[in-house]
């Protein structure tokens, strides 16, 4: 895992050395162990690296092949790059290094642009093709490995975090309408190829993005998911066999593909619990597993540390457990602010970057449950949208979904930033696209395919990167994901949901931890606003910057701060919360850049 960055110059003129310096020094956090820049004609590239496979210099970044003129930076993991690397040896390729970022450089002179249906993995890559004259960025699948870019009229630039295209300068930092409603509307998720700033786009999942030397790109989306049965009936036994197998296939990668000791975010819920299970089914030994905990609050507790520390008991792990009190996040809160590629509300993303401080001392990679609820439908809104049968399917999900509703959006907001329902109609979109069987494979494949790449995933990315510890999630593998989008939805919502992933588990784990009610990382502060926490968001909604800003309608931020505790979202996030995240992530990495 590592950070990347480059620039592409349009004008005929040469990238300047210490522009594209800027932009890699922003990543360093994401890559402790080295650095690296090359230059040649009108592209510069930067990387930041995290030594996980290959840990020689050999795998340094950028990797130069001089004979075909080509050149890579890469940020990721490709877990089928030993079988890769036979083959490419087979076709006559010759290797200087043992990692995976060669690899994708021959794959690129065998395969040309297809290279990328052939890797396994998380990646987001840049490939300088000087022959070609082509630049050609890469993004994984699920969008697990993150690839931002901004074209400036006479250059386009990319890089891992937005804040690294901000440190280059010339980037229009204005609020984009149209990703401001997303924000709003789905907890802070903002599909690409939007972001919140108008001068910034990142490439979407499974995409592929090729630019020219006069600034022309061609797109491409090189995979989908069908959420289809199979053409043979399979039976529960069958289900449940299969999955398993996929699996314990995508947790056993994730730990064989590293140079490095590798442990497991251990929360105490099913899909952690389920993962050390499984390495432990596997004879994996001296299991390292970690867990975070916070203060309670009188509606909720602040840990689950009942069951993660049942689990660790069960399979004799090296158990590290933390607990943080609450004046600890709110000092270090916007200092994990600052490590948000963009604004995420989700209560877990404070925890992640506490929690990824500590576990970065030990171990440089650490496996995690996220996904495991969309893919196998884990949520209490799933029953809920599939319950009702009338109505456009747009409004079976909004009304169970959508922080607010459009007119509330309206309220929410100044009129220079109204519009239509952009978020509905996009939803409305990805709903209708063809090959789901059903209603609830529609919202589960929308789900996994766009929601969840920038929720969840972005936040575990941006918060364990922040101190260069590589998350894997063996949930998103996507062979795992293809097999599960094609299961009967009652084998995933039975059971109060993961019907199978329970299934799987039973014998495995303690049957407190599968039979215990569904929870969510707790960070009670959060979501219960009152005390400290609630002086420092007024005080950010109160401040000189908030008002001037002109984005907020004031009735609206007033009534939020006359009775916090009243207004939450349908999946249970602070409204208040939201508009204080956002403001402080604009103070602190747009006005201050």
């Amino acid at each position: 895992m590592c950070g990347i960055a480059g620039e592409l110059r349009l004008d005929g003129q040469r990238p300047a050395g210490a522009i594209v310096q800027k932009m890699t020094a922003a990543l360093a956090r994401r890559g402790p162990d080295a650095e690296g820049t090359w230059f040649d004609g009108p592209l510069g590239l930067g990387h930041r690296r995290l030594a996980i496979i290959d840990l020689s210099p050999r795998s340094a970044q950028p990797m130069v092949d001089a004979a075909r003129g080509l050149v890579l930076v890469f940020n990721g993991t490709i877990y089928n790059y030993p079988r890769l690397r036979t083959e490419l040896i087979g076709k006559g390729h010759r290797f200087k290094s043992d990692g995976d970022t060669e690899v994708i450089l021959r794959a690129w002179a065998e395969w040309g642009e297809a290279c990328v249906e052939r890797l396994d993995g998380a990646f987001a890559f840049a490939i300088w093709d000087r022959p070609a004259g082509r630049l050609f960025l890469a993004r994984d699948r699920l969008g697990i490995k993150p690839l931002y870019y901004a074209p400036t009229g006479a250059c386009l630039r990319f890089a891992s975090t937005p804040q690294a295209l901000l440190a280059a300068g010339g980037v229009d930092s204005a609020i984009d309408p149209v990703a401001l409603h997303h924000h709003f509307t789905l907890h802070a998720v903002v599909p690409a190829p939007h972001t919140l700033l108008v001068g910034v786009r990142k490439v979407a999942p499974a995409t592929t993005l090729s630019f020219d030397l006069a600034g022309r790109m061609t797109e491409r989306r090189y995979w989908s998911l069908a959420a289809q049965r199979p053409e043979r009936t399979m039976t529960e036994p069958e289900w449940q066999a299969a999955i398993h197998a996929a699996l314990s296939a995508a947790v056993q990668k994730r730990l064989a593909v590293a140079d490095v000791k590798v442990g497991v975010l251990l929360s105490g819920g099913l899909d952690s619990s389920l993962l050390v299970a499984l390495l432990a089914e596997q004879g994996a030994r001296d299991l390292m597993t970690f867990s975070v905990g916070f203060e309670d609050q009188p509606e909720e507790a602040g840990n689950e540390f009942e069951y993660s520390d049942a689990v660790a008991a069960h399979f004799g792990t090296r158990h590290h457990q933390y607990r943080i009190a609450n004046d600890e996040v709110l000092r270090r809160l916007p200092e994990a602010v600052d490590n948000m590629a963009e604004p995420m509300v989700g209560q877990d993303a404070v925890a992640f970057y506490l929690l990824a401080e500590q576990v970065s001392k030990t171990v440089k990679v650490v496996q995690s449950g996220q996904g495991a609820d969309e893919v196998f439908g884990g949520y209490f809104w799933y029953p809920r949208m599939r319950a009702e049968t009338g109505g456009a399917p747009i409004e079976r999900f909004r009304r169970h979904y959508f922080d607010r509703d459009h007119a509330e959006y309206l309220a929410t907001v100044m009129p220079a930033y109204h519009g239509p329902d952009y978020t509905a109609d996009l939803v409305a979109a990805r709903l209708s696209e063809p090959l789901a069987d059903e209603f609830i494979d529609q919202v589960l494949r929308l789900d996994v395919t766009m929601l969840i790449t920038d929720d969840p995933v972005k936040r575990v990315d941006n918060m364990t990167m922040a101190w260069g510890l590589e998350a894997r999630v063996p949930f998103l593998d996507h062979k795992l994901v293809e097999l599960a989008a094609q299961m009967p939805p009652e084998l995933k919502l039975a059971s109060e949901g993961k019907h199978i992933l329970k299934g799987i588990a039973r014998g495995l784990l303690p049957d407190a931890v599968i039979d215990r009610k569904k929870g969510y990382f707790p960070m009670p502060a959060l979501k219960y606003v009152r005390g400290d926490f609630l002086e420092f968001m007024r005080a950010i909604l109160d401040s000189r910057a908030c008002r001037e800003r002109g984005l907020f309608r004031r009735e609206y931020v007033d009534r939020l701060l006359a009775e916090p505790e009243r207004h939450h979202t349908r999946i249970q996030g602070s409204k208040l919360w939201h508009l204080a995240l956002l403001e402080l992530w604009l103070q602190r990495n747009v006005d201050s850049a």
